[in-house]
Formats: structure tokens, C-alpha cells, sequence
């Protein structure tokens, strides 16, 4: 027997996470016409280079050379819609009391660690859940702080003078655009592992970040069967 969940994502937070995906997705493309300009960054084992952090080819394929001013402007107007996006997302969540699903607790670690377990394949039994998983509530708290990161470290590097002291509280300028493109990295790793997770839970997860409400299907033994990403 199915039944329908309503309100199982509220319109407020539906919203808010589709307007932020194709803002971040120009941070990224925009931060990447900026990264052209000088890209230093890479991981080396004396004189190996084992991955660098974006090869020149790259750059010649997506048609990002020499659009620094392009990229910039991009950038520093969108980040604004970003931080906003953000703003009015913490200011939601926390006013509605939706905080209460999303803050890990002392006990969301050790769990994760089981969630991880069985997405593998090693553990046969899901954890037990309530709207999110313990891995979720990491995640997701973990992208908030990243934004913020992103949001000080970017201004950081913006207005080294006028945010002389943000600056300095990230260990200077060459520290706070270090921090600044592994929180770009970890967006990407973010995006990557979400989308195969919402691929794995399948089209009733998706169904429910997009119009809001659940299929539960209780079968033959009266247990429901729930999945989130």
C-alpha cells in the first residue's frame, strides 16, 4: 500500500536549493575565468606532478582563456545573489525550526559512519533515519559553513585592504585564496556525490525536492520504505 507525504520539502526550501544550483554553477565557471589568470595550484611528490589543478588543456577546451574582466564581473555580481541565496536559507530554516533536521548531533558521526557502510554495499541493514540521515546532516551543515568560508576567504581576496582583518584572520592574502579554491574543490566533490546519491535513491527522492511530497510504500509487512539524498 503507497501513500502520499505531503510537505515533505517546504516550498521555501525547495526554492532556495534550486535557485543556489545554477548560482553556485557560475561561481565556479566565473572563479574558473579568474583561476586562468594564475593558476598555481597543484599536488606534487617532489618533482612528479600528480594532478594539477586545472592543466592548461582545459582551459584551450572550455574557451576560458583571457576573459579575466569577463570572469571577475561575473563573479563579484553573483556573488551577491549567492550570499543572499544563503542568507535568507539560514534565516528560514532556523525560523521555521527545518534547523532541527539539519544540525548534526553527538551521536551523527558514529552513524554516518554506518551510512557510508551500507551505500557501500558493506552493511545490509540502512540506518535508521528521520528526514535526513546522519551523513545528510553533515553534508548539508558542512555546505553552509562552506559558504561562508567562500563568502570571507572571497572578500578576503577581493578588498585585501578595505577587509584588511578578514584577510588577516585567514592567515593572509596567498593563505585565504588557497582556502578559497579548496572550498571550490569541495563544491565540486559535494556536487558529484549528490548527484550519484539522488541517482542511487531513485525518481520518488527527486520527486520530492521538486514538487514537495513523498511515496511511501508500506508493502507486504507494513514497514515503510524511505530513501533521501
Amino acid at each position: 500500500m503507497k501513500r502520499i507525504i505531503d510537505n515533505k520539502h517546504p516550498l521555501a526550501i525547495r526554492w532556495f536549493h534550486w535557485v543556489n544550483f545554477p548560482l553556485l554553477g557560475i561561481m565556479i565557471w566565473s572563479g574558473l575565468l579568474i583561476y586562468w589568470a594564475y593558476h598555481p595550484y597543484k599536488i606534487q611528490v617532489g618533482d612528479w606532478v600528480l594532478v594539477k589543478f586545472f592543466p592548461d588543456w582545459l582551459f584551450i577546451a572550455l574557451k576560458l582563456r583571457r576573459r579575466l574582466a569577463e570572469g571577475m564581473a561575473w563573479h563579484f555580481v553573483f556573488m551577491w545573489l549567492f550570499m543572499l541565496n544563503g542568507l535568507f536559507y539560514v534565516g528560514y530554516t532556523w525560523l521555521s525550526g527545518e534547523w532541527r533536521y539539519l544540525i548534526p548531533d553527538r551521536h551523527s558521526f558514529r552513524e554516518a559512519w554506518d551510512v557510508v557502510l551500507h551505500d557501500l554495499g558493506i552493511r545490509k541493514i540502512a540506518p535508521l533515519q528521520t528526514k535526513y540521515n546522519a551523513a545528510q546532516k553533515i553534508a548539508y551543515s558542512g555546505v553552509i559553513l562552506m559558504g561562508l568560508g567562500s563568502l570571507l576567504t572571497g572578500l578576503a581576496i577581493y578588498k585585501p585592504i578595505q577587509f584588511a582583518w578578514v584577510t588577516w584572520l585567514f592567515g593572509g592574502y596567498t593563505s585565504a585564496r588557497v582556502i578559497h579554491f579548496a572550498l571550490t574543490m569541495g563544491y565540486l566533490l559535494f556536487f558529484v556525490v549528490h548527484i550519484l546519491q539522488v541517482i542511487r535513491a531513485g525518481w520518488n527522492n527527486f520527486r520530492s525536492m521538486v514538487a514537495g511530497f513523498d511515496v511511501i510504500d508500506y508493502g507486504n509487512t507494513g514497514q515503510s520504505e524511505r530513501t533521501d539524498a
